[in-house]
């Protein structure tokens, strides 16, 4: 192997392993979410932002990320990613109270994302064609190998240490990452690079900042409280100001005219789809699994490999398929069979075994597993080639952010559906109704209890399993109406058809 071939063989391990950190940073709070909330206290929203203030800002940063990866070196962002969140990783095991906690979560996502995007920004330069095809498939199923075997680690570690090295997990895999780069990484930069767009920078993570802090507090004070109206009105002005300065400045951080091409769009919408219809569930099924059914960590890992398995293996199917299919057949069908599992999924009562769960976690993640291996190749091969870059930041930015306003949503939904439930089958004051609906909804059973004296835990878990079942009911509508849509935009892609030729190369 050449100087140049192990180069980039190294920096491409560095940023795989890079990516192999971010879902351990996002499911391994989820897991030990319980025991945070034992050791640290919280209400219910302050443990709500434990997972948001991570996504929040991973989300917000990243396009922004990798503008200053390109303004002021790729390498520089790169490290400097890796060691802010080795640093936070760390903080957190110290963190004095919640709020310092999901201070910490902050820190940690504003690392993840100028790693991630730096990273990425140099492979782009490194690697052309099927070899950047490659590349970035490879970075995809690094992120899906996190997904799969985060929870059941995440488990491990919580039963046979304690949370707190669920918590260091993500911050040793980036300082590994970090010793592979910094010796044999090479710096790059753009040398047109025009820096960060400040104002669009500013106004988009605002946008995303109120309309998440809306949809959080809403079960709290009421989605006509003037607090949360204030916010969504917020949200809306300021990506109305978001979408007018990018439509002005000479150098945007989201270049809107890539939406002209149909099948970008598409594959924007292919992104999103597993926020809703399978990253949702990897923070909600443990806190059921856990909080509410008593299970331990690891036992709800083993339940939650079965939903994130096929992600290790259906991609490979995947990568086949599309040499005889297009994107957009292999996409929706993928999307139909996890609905079929969301479906399913929602017949099984709290409690059911692990034989009864088994057949609807691997149909979901079976599903979500097709239009898994290509979104990632496709985000780069849907555009001309000199706007990849920035296609890629798009799709990432979509992808994170579309998962951090899904949980918002989805666990503002909950909540609303088990209060629903429990004043059909109780007769508390609607305060106290609310109150015991967030604390369901985050896992504290005994809390929830306590608000509601005249109902037991059977009744509480009945009226839990029938809220949880009507979202799921609404999650496979939303999940089978964009398989629809992904079909229209992209059935007569070839770039799928491609990507698996690149991929085969690869074999």
């Amino acid at each position: 192997m050449s100087s140049s071939d192990s180069h980039k063989a190294w920096l491409l391990a560095a940023v795989c392993l890079a990516a192999l950190g971010m879902p351990l940073s996002f499911t391994g709070p989820a897991v030990v979410l319980p025991a945070i909330r034992d050791t640290l206290g919280g209400t219910p929203v302050q443990l709500n932002w434990v997972t948001n203030a991570f996504m929040l800002s991973f989300g917000a940063t990243l396009m922004a990320a990798g503008a200053l990866a390109d303004a002021y070196g790729r390498k520089r962002v790169f490290l400097l990613g890796l060691a802010v969140v080795a640093l936070s990783s760390a903080l957190l095991t110290l963190a004095p109270g919640i709020v310092a906690f999901d201070l910490a979560r902050a820190v940690q996502g504003l690392g993840s994302a100028a790693a991630f995007a730096a990273g990425t920004a140099a492979l782009a330069q490194l690697f052309d064609g099927p070899a950047r095809l490659r590349a970035f498939s490879l970075i995809g199923t690094s992120f899906g190998v996190g997904l799969s075997c985060g929870s059941i680690l995440s488990g491990w570690l919580a039963d046979t240490i304690g949370w707190h090295a669920v918590m260091l997990s993500p911050g040793a895999v980036s300082l590994v990452a970090l010793c592979l780069a910094a010796p044999r990484m090479r710096e790059s930069r753009n040398p047109q690079a025009m820096g960060l767009d400040v104002p669009g920078t500013l106004s988009f993570t605002a946008a995303l900042s109120l309309l998440t802090l809306g949809v959080l507090q809403a079960p709290d004070s009421g989605w006509g409280s003037p607090w949360v109206l204030a916010a969504l009105a917020g949200a809306l002005a300021t990506g109305a100001a978001f979408i007018a300065i990018e439509r002005r400045v000479a150098h945007p951080m989201l270049d809107l005219s890539l939406f002209r091409f149909p099948r970008f769009v598409g594959v924007q919408l292919l992104a999103a789809a597993p926020a809703y219809g399978f990253v949702v569930l990897l923070v909600l099924l443990p806190i059921r699994f856990i909080g509410l059914e008593g299970r331990s960590a690891l036992e709800a890992g083993g339940f939650m490999f079965a939903l994130s398995g096929p992600i290790l293996v259906v991609p490979t199917l995947a990568a086949w398929l599309a040499h005889r299919f297009s994107a957009g057949v292999i996409s929706a069908v993928g999307l139909l069979v996890c609905a079929a599992g969301l479906m399913w999924l929602a017949r099984c009562a709290p409690g059911t075994s692990l034989h009864g769960l088994v057949g609807p976690l691997l149909l979901i993640g079976a599903g979500i597993g097709l239009p898994w291996g290509l979104m990632d190749g496709l985000a780069v091969s849907v555009v001309p080639r000199e706007r990849a870059g920035m296609a890629s930041g798009i799709f990432n930015t979509v992808r994170v952010a579309g998962e951090g306003i899904a949980l918002a949503l989805v666990g503002a939904g909950l909540t609303a559906l088990v209060a629903l439930q429990l004043r059909v089958s109780s007769s508390p004051s609607s305060v106290a109704v609310s109150q015991a609906a967030q604390r369901v909804a985050t896992g504290d059973l005994a809390q929830a209890l306590a608000l509601l004296p005249g109902m037991d835990r059977a009744g509480l878990l009945h009226a839990y399993g029938a809220a949880f079942g009507t979202l799921l009911c609404v999650l496979a509508g939303v999940t089978v109406l964009t398989a629809v849509v992904v079909f229209a935009f992209l059935r007569g892609d070839a770039s799928a058809r491609g990507h698996a030729e690149a991929l085969g190369q690869n074999a």
